[in-house]
């Protein structure tokens, strides 16, 4: 038991220690963390982007002084958490230590370090499906209902933190009724269960109605502008690039569901991951959106090649299975992180072209992963917007308005000026203006994004005394290159008018 501790300490040292060292210092942080960052200051039971529970780790990290290494210790605990659960999992199974170390290893060394780097819902959900599928394998290995009550309390927290784990429920549930374990339905604990996880995610429920559920618009977007560039081929290739270090782990679970007797009543978890897999693909969804189904397959896998790699020379092979995933795995520490500045990437173009990982959501190759070109530009950003927020004398009554929520979720985050208030008519911060029509608004600093076509403002040079271009953003390897500043001083007529017009013409589209 000691000994097993100490690998599995090491193991979470070694995680923390990597993953502090993915990311190059010439990168900011990612645009959706400054808007997960925005929420803890408007905390609510939902928000139009995502559900509830992303705001209150932020509002932690608030409390904790919102510093780079909080941001960035939340996703990295999440990941180590995943690799917990799968160790737990192996235990379950009746695992050895080869075993534990060849799950751990192949956990830690996966697509599943990438998602660890950035504050998103993501890592959090691939946790939430691993912890939930370990809760049901827990139940069905004891018969003990509490594991029923802990599946559905994660069930719920995994809701209220990202809908997609309902695609695991979607993949649960005809693999159930299809497998003996069916029994399951019969039992009135997982009724009472079921009414408790409604009962958990219902806040958000109400605020999606009361919000006329804006999730089936943010769906009806992803569907529109980025969804319609994903290839089915293209997320089946992914699928294998994701665990392709540890690619026959995965298919040694697939063959213990059917060959190892020892899994044969766990069969059901391989027809899970069957109906899953095929209703994203069948929904074109990324490709990343099906990572939660990996790590619990892990486990299995890990097991079952303890179980044949156990007698005479196939002992020797133990070693060699664990060295395979290290050795995989290191091309990957290349191409897969941010790890190297812009100009070195640009540098090996064809490398990352051979990995399509310069087709950016508009089905066009760039010159960095877009990833990548949305973690730059937004300290310049943010540094030159606070150089001419600070010459204006009446800020009470300047508003900065931006482009989308990147550019105000960066300039909040980074602005000296902790009241600066960067807002846009984008994304959640359409609910986060100030009070329009109580404070009148004299002043505009206006982002708009490199694509916008009115350059010279005719818009809005009939409604203030004068209008200025004071800097752009010049970092060529920004996602926001070429990003406009303008400042727009003097207003003629109650600029407050115009812009709940915007807002609400906006909103037309969520309502």
């Amino acid at each position: 038991m000691l000994k097993k501790s100490l690998i599995l300490c090491c193991f979470i040292i070694f995680k923390f220690v990597l993953q502090s060292t993915l990311i190059d210092a010439g990168y900011d942080l990612h645009r959706d963390e400054y808007l997960h960052l925005d929420q803890a200051r408007h905390l609510a039971w939902g928000y139009l982007s995502v559900p509830p529970v992303t705001s209150w780790f932020s509002y932690i990290i608030l409390l904790l002084g919102n510093g780079i290494f909080w941001v960035k210790f939340f996703p990295a605990l999440f990941g180590v958490l995943t690799m917990i659960v799968v160790w737990k999992a192996i235990e379950a199974l009746n695992g050895g230590i080869f075993a534990l170390i060849l799950g751990a290893t192949a956990v830690t060394l996966s697509v599943i370090l990438r998602i660890n780097t950035l504050f998103q819902p993501n890592s959090l959900d691939i946790l939430c499906w691993t912890f939930l599928y370990f809760s049901i394998l827990k139940y069905f290995k004891t018969q003990q209902n509490k594991w029923l009550w802990i599946a559905g309390i994660t069930f719920a927290f995994g809701f209220l933190n990202k809908y997609n784990i309902v695609f695991l429920l979607l993949g649960i549930l005809p693999a159930l009724l299809i497998s003996p374990q069916r029994k399951v339905f019969k039992n009135p604990h997982l009724y009472l269960t079921i009414l408790g996880t409604f009962l958990l995610i219902l806040p958000n429920l109400i605020w999606q109605y009361e919000n006329n559920f804006p999730v089936i618009h943010h769906m009806a977007l992803l569907k529109k502008y980025q969804l319609v560039n994903v290839k089915r081929a293209d997320f089946l290739k992914e699928q294998i690039l994701f665990f392709v270090s540890s690619f026959f782990v995965l298919i040694a679970s697939f063959i213990s569901f059917f060959k190892y007797k020892a899994f044969k009543e766990y069969r059901f978890f391989f027809w899970a991951f069957v109906f899953s897999l095929f209703i994203f693909v069948y929904l074109q969804a990324k490709a990343y959106y099906a990572i939660g189904l990996y790590p619990i397959l892990l486990a299995f896998g890990s097991v079952y090649l303890e179980s044949i790699l156990k007698e005479g020379w196939t002992i020797y092979l133990r070693p060699l299975a664990i060295l395979l995933i290290i050795v995989l795995f290191l091309p990957m520490m290349k191409i897969a992180f941010p790890n190297y500045s812009p100009k070195e990437i640009q540098q090996r173009t064809e490398l990352y072209k051979k990995f399509d990982l310069l087709r950016w959501e508009d089905g066009k190759d760039h010159t960095i992963p877009q990833d990548f070109a949305d973690m730059l530009g937004w300290k310049e950003l943010a540094q030159k917007v606070d150089s001419v927020y600070a010459g204006i004398e009446d800020k009470e009554s300047t508003l900065v308005l931006c482009d989308n929520y990147g550019q105000a979720g960066a300039i909040n985050y980074y602005s000296a000026f902790k009241h600066i208030n960067a807002v846009t008519v984008n994304a959640d911060y359409i609910n986060w203006f100030p009070p329009l029509g109580k404070t009148a608004i004299k002043n505009i600093i206006l982002i708009q994004y490199w694509d916008d076509d009115d350059k010279n403002r005719e818009k809005e040079r009939p409604l203030f005394q004068s209008v200025a271009l004071t800097g752009k953003v010049e970092n060529p390897f920004a996602r926001e290159y070429q990003t406009s500043i303008y400042l727009l001083k003097g207003a003629k007529v109650p600029i407050e008018h115009f812009l709940i017009e915007d807002i609400e013409e906006e909103m037309k589209d969520w309502r």
